[in-house]
């Protein structure tokens, strides 16, 4: 199976050996993103609603790169940092895709890179 790297310029560079997107198999799986803004590489200030929607701006840069959008997404994997923050993400979450609904799981970790307080993963049908 081909696999093809999603490189772009609008989400933030990855930090280590992995790259922003992947897509195999008719499907982008996105790495994790956390609310750096990729013009400084630095967490954007904010509650962790204004940290959601920094994250789905980065997401849906990757998804652009690969011909996708929100409306594609087959899966999503939510990381939060307190459990407490649920409400406050899950409203962004909602308002983002509107009336499409991804699976999804949502768990607590002890700590996200940066001092994040949220992470979003996608797994996205292409072609």
């Amino acid at each position: 199976m081909s696999m093809k790297t999603i490189s772009v310029e609008n989400a933030p560079k990855a930090i280590g050996p992995y790259a922003q997107g992947i897509v195999a198999g008719g499907f982008l799986f996105t790495a994790g993103q956390v609310a750096l803004d990729p013009a400084t590489m630095k967490l954007v200030e904010g509650d962790v609603a204004a940290q959601t929607r920094r994250v789905f701006d980065n997401l849906e840069a990757v998804l652009r790169g690969a011909g996708a959008t929100l409306q594609d997404v087959v899966r999503a994997g939510v990381f939060l940092v307190d459990m407490g923050d649920f409400a406050k993400m899950n409203e962004v979450f909602g308002s983002r895709f509107g009336s499409h609904r991804p699976a999804r799981t949502t768990v607590a970790v002890a700590a996200l890179p940066a001092g994040a307080r949220v992470e979003i993963d996608l797994v996205v049908r292409v072609g």
